[in-house]
């Protein structure tokens, strides 16, 4: 029954008329009068009580004035941002377990195992195992040289309404 000021406790708007202070008062006293309610009695008591006082202070025109004056809060003061400083998390530095290091094992398996299959097959197939790129310099194999095309290569352009018809050699 503990409400935060006499306007809730009595289930009222602030701006109630007097008229409907005294119904909700009325309503309230006999759900909570210690005669009448199923409240166990030091309860009871109590919750009537503060409902009286409720209606005694918003009743009378001065109280409530003064009243509904104590309600106002005044305005917060703006709130500058903190910051705080985060504390980082120091770095822990702890040994593998057992499972950690069976997964490198097994890695490092895989990866000698990758690299001596690949070079046995190249081995198989004979190729060479080291090879220079082409565009290395002064590799050993020799650099193409460009030779202009012979008469023989160049196909004369076709006349622009002309059909095209394909080559008997290209068939």
């Amino acid at each position: 029954m503990a409400a935060a000021n006499h306007y809730e406790l009595l289930q009222i708007a602030q701006d109630a008329s007097p008229q409907e202070l005294r119904q909700a008062f009325r309503r309230l006293s006999k759900r909570y009068h210690p005669d009448t309610t199923e409240l166990p009695a030091g309860q009871a008591e109590e919750a009537f009580r503060q409902l009286q006082l409720a209606y005694l202070t918003l009743s009378d025109p001065e109280r409530r004035r003064v009243y509904d004056h104590s309600l106002i809060k005044p305005a917060p003061a703006p709130v500058r941002p903190v910051r705080l400083a985060v504390a980082q998390p120091a770095p822990v530095r702890r040994a593998l377990s057992g499972g950690e290091w069976f997964a490198l094992l097994l890695l490092g398996l895989a990866v000698v195992f990758s690299l001596v299959l690949g070079v046995g097959l190249a081995w198989a197939r004979g190729t060479e195992l080291l090879r220079e790129p082409s565009w290395w310099p002064g590799g050993e194999q020799t650099a193409q040289t460009f030779q202009p095309s012979t008469a023989a290569d160049v196909v004369p352009a076709a006349p622009s309404g002309a059909a095209v018809q394909p080559s008997a050699a290209g068939a």
